[in-house]
């Protein structure tokens, strides 16, 4: 064997050990967020957030009158439109408009699998929802209608585990880094702000909105690692790189 040969066949083996380690590290980090959030809602149930969770939400409204909420009025108007992107008739859209992308571009298998992933997370989220029964927060008016229990948010959760799961999918149609991150990223701003209308309107406490995004991140987290496992045996299509797909078009 010559030396360019075990050149190649050193840089593939090392190539190899990268992509394994990497998928280890994501399914750790999965199984790290999940573990976090039963420590969160242990302690939640102990009380041990209490002070934290009163304190901030009295941070985000004025001293004099807790109805009015910090920052000029349009802030208000936005969060409540905003808030509504987590609802379960937007994020249904936000699915079914996920799909038919993937249904255009030809890739049924991962169709069926991005499918698949938010589906399971739409029971997973109603399974965490039912376990608990914290009261929604009573230290400020609410701002907004509710009616089921607190922890963890279902808005935030829902988000976490449709926008990120659906993007980390999506992204994976794409070699491009780029174009990978960029769809990563709007999934990610879309989620924090959801999230944090959720407390500047006052019907959730801080830890309800970070177990909603523990739970959807570790989600997200496992089924990105699911469809990059799938992709190396070849069982659902494989990236495609949107540069040179455009520049063939040309």
């Amino acid at each position: 064997m010559t030396t360019p040969q075990l050149l190649r066949l050193a840089q593939g083996l090392w190539q190899k050990i990268q992509d394994e380690y990497r998928l280890l590290l994501g399914f750790v980090a999965a199984i790290g967020l999940a573990v976090t959030f039963g420590a969160l809602a242990g302690e939640m149930l102990e009380g041990d957030f209490g002070a934290f969770d009163k304190n901030f939400l009295l941070a985000l409204r004025h001293s004099d009158d807790l109805a009015t909420p910090i920052g000029p009025h349009f802030i208000q108007t936005a969060m409540v439109d905003i808030t509504a992107m987590g609802s379960e008739t937007i994020l249904t859209l936000v699915t079914l408009m996920a799909l038919g992308f993937l249904l255009l571009r030809k890739r049924y298998r991962q169709t069926l699998l991005v499918a698949a992933a938010v589906g399971g997370g739409a029971i997973l989220s109603g399974i965490l929802k039912s376990l608990f029964s914290r009261a929604r927060p009573d230290v400020v008016p609410r701002l907004a209608e509710v009616s089921s229990g607190s922890f963890p948010s279902g808005h935030a959760m829902n988000s976490a585990i449709i926008y990120l799961t659906v993007a980390v999918l999506i992204a994976r149609s794409y070699e491009d880094p780029r174009t990978r991150s960029f769809i990563v990223g709007l999934a990610a701003l879309a989620t924090l702000t959801i999230g944090f209308s959720r407390l500047y309107l006052g019907v959730h406490w801080p830890t309800d909105v970070a177990a909603g995004w523990l739970v959807g991140l570790a989600w997200a987290l496992l089924m990105g690692m699911i469809a990059i496992t799938l992709q190396k045996r070849r069982q659902i299509e494989q990236p495609v790189d949107d540069t040179t797909e455009s520049e063939e078009k040309l």
